[in-house]
């Protein structure tokens, strides 16, 4: 049977479960593939750094070169993560036309051309099924799997932190503030969170699985994004009298119209309660696929962790091992620019329904005064609650507005949050139906 070494730069909570998952399942591996994979050096920060599973302390080496350098090696996993060193790294073991399976969705979303003009260069590989929602195959599924299709439509909840907090706000009626310190004593959520809660972490996946759908890359520079901080359980409570959850997603949407493109973005959303992805809670991913063959799909599973992503990182390890096994013939591209001139639309172009959230007086003629503003900007309303209270008190206003271009709707609200009878600054979350 063939030999294919390996060599990991990263021995910490996901680089330790990698190789307590090979140790468990290495076996089974080489009875499927026909090559038996063995690992012959992993790069750590310290011998005796605490890790989740034990590491053979004759593999390990300090000094990540080692792996990169080392002739025996025919794959490098990099499990470093960040967009420095990482970087470096992937750079000279694709120089050395060896393949590179990687989870750093940062460096791939920020890096991610580069990369791949390297590999193609050295006639080497690079996989990163584990970048995008942890075990869930979405990498595999878009580049292979829907090979035949166009994708009018992708939503993911792909942050397990902000999908635990929001998910925790509804059932409990808590605030974000103490859900989010919570979270942070349970470990699922970093300190600072900001990654996370701000969405960059959640903009990094989907702008990698828009890339891979539409056939150029999306620049992380042109992705709208917005986090969750805002979120308060008002809005929880109001969204689930209207009949909605509020998640965040990632959205990746074609755009028709004088100026065609692709919508992608990043931010938190009114899902209808009827919605698959309405359930999705704690700290789980899910992706909403829509193909233009195929039709509608699900994926849903764990996220991150150190088992989910140890199963996608050696699922792309197999692929490398077939590669070579084969002769070292790359059978799938890591990304494939089939499309010239593709355009992320901005956000001001985006149309969608809104829910919107004012803090006004609760007096005669103010819905009044809100509505003609609206109606300057040819936006319509499709529904007014407002609770009752004690005339002349503040009081929350609910409004859910028609579909509407987010230029409008921004330069609407200015205008209502300058009026003397509005006392805080709107709330707007957009609306997803998913027609």
């Amino acid at each position: 049977m063939q030999q294919v070494n390996l060599g990991m730069i990263g021995g910490g909570t996901v680089g330790s479960g990698v190789f307590h998952a090979w140790e468990k399942n290495g076996g089974l591996m080489a009875a499927r593939l026909g090559v038996q994979l063995v690992f012959r050096k992993i790069a750590v920060k310290s011998f005796d750094e605490p890790r989740p599973y034990p590491i053979a302390r004759n593999l390990m080496t300090t000094d990540w070169q080692e792996v990169v350098n080392d002739p025996e090696i025919h794959i490098v996993i990099e499990l470093v993560g960040g967009t420095g060193i990482a970087k470096t790294m992937v750079l000279a073991a694709l120089a050395q036309g060896k393949t590179v399976v990687t989870a750093n969705k940062a460096l791939l979303s920020t890096h991610g051309p580069e990369l791949f003009a390297a590999a193609a260069k050295s006639g080497a590989n690079l996989y990163y099924e584990a970048s995008v929602c942890g075990g869930i195959p979405i990498i595999k599924s878009l580049r292979e799997g829907f090979v035949a299709n166009q994708f009018p439509a992708i939503y993911g909840i792909v942050n397990g932190t902000c999908n635990y907090i929001l998910s925790r706000m509804k059932a409990e009626g808590a605030e974000f503030a103490d859900v989010l310190a919570d979270a942070q004593k349970l470990g699922y959520a970093e300190t600072p969170p900001d990654l996370d809660i701000d969405g960059y972490d959640a903009q990094h996946k989907i702008g990698i699985l828009a890339s891979l759908a539409h056939g150029f890359w999306a620049d992380h520079h042109a992705i709208h994004t917005e986090g969750i901080r805002e979120i308060s359980k008002v809005d929880m409570q109001f969204a689930e009298k209207l009949g909605y959850t509020i998640k965040l997603l990632g959205i990746a949407k074609q755009i028709s119209g004088k100026k065609p493109g692709v919508q992608v973005s990043v931010y938190p959303t009114l899902i209808p309660n009827a919605h698959v992805l309405a359930s999705v809670n704690g700290v789980f991913n899910a992706c909403f696929v829509r193909g233009d063959i195929v039709g509608d799909t699900l994926f849903y599973g764990r996220g991150a962790g150190k088992d989910a992503t140890a199963s996608a990182v050696l699922s792309d390890v197999a692929d490398a091992a077939l590669d070579l096994k084969n002769g070292g013939k790359v059978r799938v591209a890591p990304f494939v620019a089939c499309v010239k001139g593709g355009r992320i639309a901005p956000m001001d172009e985006i149309v969608s329904r809104y829910y919107v959230r004012l803090c006004v007086l609760d007096k005669p003629g103010v819905i009044a005064k809100i509505a003609a503003i609206f109606a300057s900007a040819k936006i319509g309303i499709s529904s007014v609650f407002q609770p009752e209270s004690q005339t002349g008190a503040s009081v929350a206003l609910i409004l859910m507005i028609h579909d509407a271009p987010n230029a409008a709707m921004r330069k609407a609200l200015a205008k209502i949050a300058k009026l003397p009878v509005v006392k805080n600054k709107p709330v707007m979350i957009r609306v997803e139906n998913f027609e």
